[in-house]
């Protein structure tokens, strides 16, 4: 074994003491389990053997005729005995040294609710601090605490929401949302889409309720139940449709997709076949804060064991910790998932997939707490596209903006922005796009003061959820249309915002779009496509991105055979992806949004930013966008005048281009109030799914 780096003498550090194969208890972090899964139909996530192809790069092959360096672990597996116990419990493991058999838990054992798999330290926001009767500080496990990533505004103390066993939705209700595409980036985004759906309206409706709960663990028992989900089954290496450098926000979204099974353990593990030999080896792990891990370096990670914190007691040589030992001898690549604070909640996280390790070495030191446990240095694959030191890299640059490099202006907007928008040219010479004039409102045809005001609600200090007299509620069918952070729920043909006659407070929830910016934005020269948009931060899926600001013009001044002008505007299009976004919620016993009504309702605005404009005139077309646009009222109430503002449709990574499809030219619903398509241009979005031609 390795010693620490730090430490070559290993002076309070010993090699790893490895306990025979029996001390391992087969556990299945299968997700969530329900009484009315249909076993059979729906295979869980189970103990997948890799073969073939699939099974990933497991380093240079090993002879058949050589023996592992420690004997006990070439024997085979001992019988296992299904037991029956509680709920919610890891399966008891049996003592070091014991030949009884090993005993665990059937997948028929788990019963709604749903409980955490595999439970461990790893993930801090899951415990909950309380004082007992005695003064002492213990902890834990919060398993109906408010969710983690988002809290409510109300100052009012919540029920807890009872437990109901997960609907199983009749397949006719739901053929709508197992859509299948031939690319598996497609089928991983459309997964994540309906997820962040369903969890959005959960949010919702429990804050209307003035109920309590985790709408992430909810939202996953759900689409489990109805086996909608990404990559079944377990494997070592690359997941198929998940990129380096991808985000999450719940580890729900890592179970569903195949990335990483346990909802809340930081280790995953299979047993697969080496040499007609099965052994247990870790896939995944994810580094999320709870332990004293390394990881500021770009390149390595030394990762603590699981176990022993809440006991304070030596961390033992099983499950996880023992496949991570095996893996370090078979040489495995191990998914690795970091994570950082979400700098726009409290209590949340974001989860970066940072790309393949393997495991370099292993030791037993003494942690800070005085208990024993194992540490693993694990080195980044070689190749990859860079994930973690984007993060850093980007970070540095907001607290540091000079330090970003080929930086043509420092604020694009002259100030007029929030926060300032970089301008930079990392591909060529060419000093900046065509002169314009930056502006952060629209150019309306005639003054807001001649328009239909808008009608203003008499809620003191904000607007709660739930409140049936709240008349800016009414207006958008009885519910907020944002979340306690500021996220779009849903995707409507209009929403109403509080505005000036408003009696709540500017800290009103209903208040989003215009406050302006809150993302540090760079303008930046693409290689083939002009200028285009991207953010040093991380955007989460509906996340109030910007404004599309312009001049308003009527039929009579549209031009749309002028080639000059790349910067006009049209309500004319919804897209693929924008139509879906609200799907999910049929999974709820709610009607399926009808996207063709909705097309058809489209408000006939048009908008150039040719001359006047701000950062939205950068934004690119794609065939598979990252962006939607939603049509607000909040200054007055002429619905043919209404902002044009663009939400995140998905989580997207710092450095990542900010696109919207612009439509296809030609189409039925882009002649929509008379006005004329757009002449057709090349795409060069490069998207799996891309048309050819948008315009």
């Amino acid at each position: 074994m390795g010693r620490h780096p730090k430490n070559p003498q290993g002076s309070n550090q010993d090699a790893l003491d490895v306990k025979p194969l029996r001390t391992l208890a087969p556990f299945f972090p299968a997700h969530l389990v329900f009484d009315n899964f249909n076993q059979s139909s729906n295979p869980p996530l189970v103990c997948i053997t890799p073969f073939g192809p699939s099974s990933g790069d497991f380093g240079s092959p090993i002879p058949s005729n050589f023996s592992p360096p420690v004997p006990s672990f070439a024997a085979a597996q001992p019988q296992v005995t299904p037991v029956k116990r509680p709920r919610g419990r890891p399966p008891k493991i049996a003592s070091n040294g014991s030949n009884g058999p090993i005993k665990a838990t059937p997948i028929s054992a788990f019963h709604t609710p749903p409980s955490f798999t595999e439970m461990d330290e790893e993930d801090e926001s899951i415990f909950v601090t309380e004082t007992s009767s005695r003064g002492r500080k213990i902890k834990r496990p919060s398993r109906l605490g408010s969710s983690s990533a988002e809290r409510s505004d109300s100052a009012k103390v919540k029920k807890v929401k009872p437990l109901k066993p997960v609907r199983k939705v009749p397949e006719n209700e739901i053929a709508a949302l197992r859509v299948s595409y031939n690319d598996p980036r497609e089928n991983v985004e459309a997964i994540m889409m309906i997820f962040d759906a369903l969890r959005r309206r959960l949010l919702q409706l429990d804050e209307s309720s003035n109920l309590n709960g985790r709408q992430d663990l909810k939202a996953g028992a759900i689409m489990l139940a109805n086996d909608l989900k990404a990559n079944a089954g377990k494997r070592i290496g690359p997941v198929p449709g998940v990129e380096v450098g991808d985000i999450f926000y719940f580890r729900m979204e890592m179970c569903i997709i195949g990335l990483h099974a346990p909802s809340m353990a930081g280790i995953d593990y299979m047993t697969a076949k080496f040499d007609n030999q099965d052994d247990p080896v870790a896939i995944c792990i994810v580094s999320s804060g709870g332990y004293e891990n390394e990881e500021d370096d770009v390149d390595f990670l030394i990762y603590t064991g699981q176990g022993g914190s809440t006991k304070n007691e030596d961390q033992k040589l099983e499950r996880g910790n023992l496949a991570l030992e095996r893996s370090l001898y078979r040489k495995n690549q191990i998914r690795v998932v970091r994570s950082a604070k979400d700098p726009n909640c409290q209590t949340g996280k974001i989860y970066y997939y940072d790309g393949l390790y393997k495991i370099q070495n292993s030791w037993k030191e003494k942690a800070k707490s005085g208990i024993n446990v194992f540490k693993y240095k694990l080195l980044r694959e070689p190749g990859q596209p860079e994930g973690l030191a984007v993060w850093k890299m980007t970070q540095k640059w907001k607290e540091n903006p000079s330090g970003r490099g080929r930086v043509i202006l420092s604020d694009l907007s002259s100030g007029t922005e929030n926060i300032p928008v970089c301008l930079v040219n990392d591909v060529d010479n060419e000093k900046g796009p065509t002169h314009f004039t930056y502006i952060t409102k629209v150019k309306y045809l005639k003054p807001i003061s001649l328009m239909k005001p808008l009608q203003g609600c008499k809620c003191q200090s904000v607007c709660l959820p739930g409140d049936i007299n709240c008349s800016c509620a009414q207006q958008n069918e009885g519910d907020l249309p944002y979340s306690s952070l500021g996220l779009l729920v849903s995707r409507k043909p209009l929403i109403a915002e509080c505005g000036s006659s408003c009696q709540c407070s500017f800290n009103c929830r209903n208040r989003v779009t215009q406050k302006g910016i809150r993302l540090h934005f760079e303008v930046f020269k693409t290689r083939d496509r002009g200028w285009g948009l991207r953010s040093w931060d991380p955007i989460r899926a509906g996340t109030f991105i910007c404004e599309y600001t312009g001049e308003l013009i009527d039929e009579v001044r549209v031009d749309m055979n002028d080639e000059e002008d790349d910067y006009i505007f049209q309500t004319a299009y919804l897209g693929e992806k924008t139509s879906r976004w609200n799907r999910g919620t049929e999974l709820l016993g709610e009607p399926s949004t009808n996207e063709s009504t909705e097309a058809q309702n489209l408000l006939p605005i048009t908008i150039t930013a040719k001359s006047m404009g701000n950062i939205a005139r950068f934004m690119n077309h794609s065939c598979s966008p990252n962006v939607l646009w939603q049509p607000v009222l909040h200054d007055h109430g002429d619905e043919g005048h209404a902002h044009i503002m663009f939400f995140a449709l998905k989580h997207i990574p710092p450095m990542t281009e900010l696109t919207y499809d612009y439509g296809v030219s030609g189409s039925n619903d882009e002649r929509i109030g008379g006005f004329g398509s757009r002449r057709a241009k090349k795409c060069l979005c490069a998207s799996p799914n891309c048309r050819g031609f948008f315009g």
